[in-house]
């Protein structure tokens, strides 16, 4: 029988939070899902041990940008965070390189996303012309 996704991610988290992630249990997880033919899977099981960290006080952020993210950047992201997880005992900030980005930076949690790029305000900025003109 195939275990639910919920379960494979709450080992994985419950495992990480004790000791950490290594080369091993990765290897093991990657082995299990190619076994089962679960790989499609592993982005949704991400997310919730991304989940079971937050419940945890851990949160992990994904923060994709085309440039490094500058210190004055990162603080600014951890205060938005805080407000958002006000329980957070750590904020970890993943950084990923996206040539897409063309400025900003798009925030990807558990639960949420926050889309801060140039793209996404542009966006916004011409919805509300658009609407205004109709």
């Amino acid at each position: 029988m195939k275990a639910p996704r919920t379960r494979i991610a709450s080992t994985i988290a419950d495992k990480t939070l004790k000791s950490g992630s290594s080369k091993q249990l990765s290897q093991e997880i990657a082995a299990y899902l190619l076994s089962e033919r679960r790989v499609n899977e592993l982005d949704s099981i991400l997310r919730d041990v991304q989940g079971d960290w937050a419940k945890a006080g851990i949160v992990d952020v994904i923060a994709s940008s085309a440039f490094p993210i500058a210190p004055v950047a990162k603080a600014d992201i951890t205060k938005q965070i805080k407000q958002l997880y006000p329980d957070a005992k750590q904020i970890i900030i993943t950084e990923v390189r996206d040539p897409e980005v063309i400025g900003g930076v798009k925030l990807m949690l558990a639960d949420k996303q926050l889309d801060l790029t140039v793209e996404a305000q542009l966006n916004k900025f011409k919805q509300l012309t658009t609407v205004a003109e109709a």
